[in-house]
């Protein structure tokens, strides 16, 4: 959710880096593709390629979903009509394909079961060019058919969320002075397969801090995996001062832990400190740090932490609920209502964990709820433009992915009967 501050706090500030350094006096140069052009050849900074080739090595891997245990649990997601309206998201899609040329179509269409799916990522490089970017186009009008697909497509506020993290992406390349980086328009669309009210489709929304993955079929929507941050998480100046977002996700998620028995509150707290001494080899890194779900992971083995939601009071376990259905945003209501069931009648199986401190409103935290049918993760980072050597509030990062091979629509893609 989003929402207007009339007193935004301006804490960042104090963290605006040197744009004399050679970094920024170089990024200001440069368009998205010179930059992108530059860490792939520079590779600079180091460990953000290493990454990088990690990640290329994960996409060569089949997919097969994020488990607990590396086995797929099955029978979890069945084809059902939720409401959604199709007819609209078509016509909409069908009004981007009019107003693009031949080769624009060409660079936008994919196959439905095109790999590339799972190119997205959410750092300000451009790791992965394909579909249309919105400020390359010189054609307003087809960058606001393309903004009509996601509107017809996510729930109004859903929308207004997206939008706010496009703004504030604008807002951060405004105060590095790297506009041509990171704007409101710094994003990637494509399309997989062909836009039908009867056969399955889909498109892949992604840039810096915004990565959306919509699969469609007929009156059904799955958004997984998504990816949403903001760094700051509000701009205090301009035309769109008082923008917030993920605040809502933050606030709810201290007032559950705070809310839990002390011998509940250990057992959730699986590390007491961001980066804690204790973490295994992996656990954390410098893109994800706390996240274990992010860009590339669509295989990753995740075993189940912390406290079980079914043991907590009804109060807690509401507090539970509202979390996931602030992940659920982007999702139409009707689709949104029937997923939210879904996943309650997993409350047995669902869990709540925990890192860094709560006794305060001050302090950085992470956590995640997990179940078999829905995995959330919210992390506060330290800074990457902004000069934060530790977790600051003002920086976050959440995701959504659907375990148990849900991602992409993957799980209903051998459920759906073929036309003749």
């Amino acid at each position: 959710m989003t929402s207007k501050s009339a007193s935004p706090s301006g804490e960042f500030r104090q963290y605006l880096p040197d744009l004399s350094t050679p970094r920024f006096t170089t990024m200001c140069r440069q368009n998205a593709r010179e930059y992108a052009h530059d860490f792939l050849t520079k590779h600079n900074p180091p460990w953000l390629y290493g990454l990088y080739l990690h990640w290329r090595k994960l996409f060569k891997e089949p997919f097969r979903g994020v488990t607990s245990d590396g086995k797929i649990k099955p029978g979890l997601f069945q084809l059902q009509d939720e409401g959604l309206p199709i007819e609209k998201i078509v016509a909409a899609a069908q009004a981007v394909l009019s107003k693009a040329s031949p080769a624009q179509r060409d660079s936008l269409l994919y196959h439905i079961d095109s790999p590339e799916w799972r190119s997205w990522s959410n750092p300000e490089f451009l790791l992965s060019d394909k579909g249309l970017r919105l400020d390359d186009l010189e054609d307003s009008s087809l960058r606001d058919a393309i903004l009509a697909v996601l509107a017809a497509t996510l729930s109004p506020e859903g929308y207004e969320k997206a939008l706010a993290a496009m703004r504030i992406n604008h807002f951060l390349g405004e105060l590095v002075k790297s506009p041509a980086v990171m704007n409101e328009f710094s994003y990637n669309f494509v399309v997989f397969g062909t836009p039908s009210t009867e056969r399955p489709w889909g498109w892949s929304f992604y840039g810096h801090h915004l990565c959306l993955n919509v699969f469609l079929v007929q009156r059904q929507i799955v958004i997984s995996p998504w990816f949403t941050g903001a760094e700051p998480n509000e701009i205090d100046d301009g035309p769109y001062a008082g923008t917030r977002i993920l605040h809502v996700e933050e606030r709810l998620g201290l007032q559950l832990m705070q809310s839990l028995p002390p011998q509940s509150q250990q057992q959730a707290q699986i590390y007491k400190q961001m980066r804690d001494p204790a973490m295994q080899e992996g656990r954390w890194n410098r893109d994800d740090q706390r996240h274990l779900c992010g860009a590339y992971r669509d295989n990753r083995v995740v075993p189940y932490e912390g406290v079980i939601v079914s043991g907590m009071d009804a109060s807690q376990q509401n507090l539970v609920w509202q979390i996931v259905e602030q992940y659920l945003l982007y999702l139409p209501e009707s689709s949104r209502r029937i997923k939210l069931e879904q996943v309650r009648s997993f409350a047995d199986e669902t869990y709540f964990s925990w890192i860094g401190g709560f006794e305060t409103d001050k302090e950085p935290f992470y956590y995640r709820i997990q179940s078999p049918v829905i995995i959330i993760e919210f992390d506060h980072h330290s800074g990457v433009f902004l000069t934060n050597e530790e977790p600051a509030k003002f920086h976050i990062h959440t995701l959504l992915r659907t375990p148990n091979g849900g991602d992409y629509g993957y799980a209903l893609r051998p459920l759906i009967p073929s036309i003749e």
